[in-house]
């Protein structure tokens, strides 16, 4: 292809989707009690869950500059004209910026996208970036699709207890939250980076349900990809699935995803996510 698309661990797609499109992950790195992991290893091998459970000290930090530039050196080595790098919101890591620095130095242009999101949020403007380049359009359209697809993908996540997003000092406008954070089960959207609260009800069922209409809302019964994320949720998140494909006859039955260690450092345990976006987004 002769654009190469390239993003980070934090979209957490499928290695065979990424094998197939020829996508370059580039992993951030979690760190339990001292120990390094790749943020592309299985959580569950990883332990972050249990790490969260026990109160261990969990932190991530973002790739190197120089992880980036490997990976333009080896799209040109193998022959790409440019690169098309998307990332998840430069106001929640500095990863995109590590792009940033990367691409002055490339030997081919590169086009850094801020997805504004992470998870699938950033997952599938990668997959519209992929499949452009794909049919061979060139990097300015390769990146418009891209921006396209981020600026119409939705993301609204449930979370069990806002004590992680507290801690990592990404709680945003949810932290007027915190003292009735108990009482309540708050719903979050995640646009631009920012998080903000959509509404607040008593149970987590109730949470759930209400996931479910404002992904169904979101979609405005037009033709969408749909994706839910959850971590150490699965029967939960399997549930909503199902639910969403019965209230979502024109979309594809929704991905299922378990987020890796990064997001889990900084949602927590139970983390229920359903994210929205065109099928075909239109490149600007």
């Amino acid at each position: 292809m002769p654009v190469a698309v390239v993003t980070d661990s934090t979209a957490y797609l499928d290695a065979s989707v990424v094998a197939a499109l020829g996508v370059t992950v580039v992993p951030l790195q979690v760190v339990i009690d001292g120990r390094e992991y790749a943020d592309t290893a299985d959580p569950a091998v990883v332990g972050v869950a249990e790490a969260l459970r026990e109160h261990a000290s969990v932190t991530t930090s973002q790739p190197a500059p120089q992880h980036f530039a490997a990976a333009y050196a080896e799209a040109a080595a193998g022959g790409a004209d440019g690169v098309v790098s998307v990332h998840l919101s430069g106001s929640l890591s500095g990863t995109v910026e590590a792009a940033r620095l990367a691409a002055k130095e490339s030997p081919i242009p590169v086009e850094v996208v801020d997805s504004g999101s992470v998870g699938m949020g950033l997952g599938f403007p990668v997959l519209s970036a992929a499949e452009a380049a794909r049919l061979g359009s060139p990097l300015t359209d390769v990146a418009s699709t891209a921006k396209a697809s981020a600026a119409a993908t939705r993301s609204i996540f449930y979370v069990d207890t806002l004590e992680y997003l507290r801690r990592g000092g990404r709680i945003g406008a949810a932290a007027g939250l915190l003292g009735s954070a108990l009482a309540i089960k708050p719903l979050l959207d995640l646009a631009d980076g920012t998080i903000t609260v959509l509404e607040k009800v008593r149970t987590a069922n109730r949470a759930i349900a209400r996931l479910v209409d404002l992904a169904v809302e979101a979609a405005r019964a037009g033709e969408v990809r749909v994706a839910v994320q959850h971590l150490g949720a699965a029967e939960r998140a399997g549930a909503l699935v199902d639910a969403l494909a019965s209230r979502l006859p024109r979309a594809s039955r929704p991905l299922l995803v378990e987020v890796g260690a990064v997001i889990g450092a900084h949602v927590g345990l139970g983390l229920l996510a359903v994210t929205i976006a065109p099928a075909h987004p239109q490149a600007g």
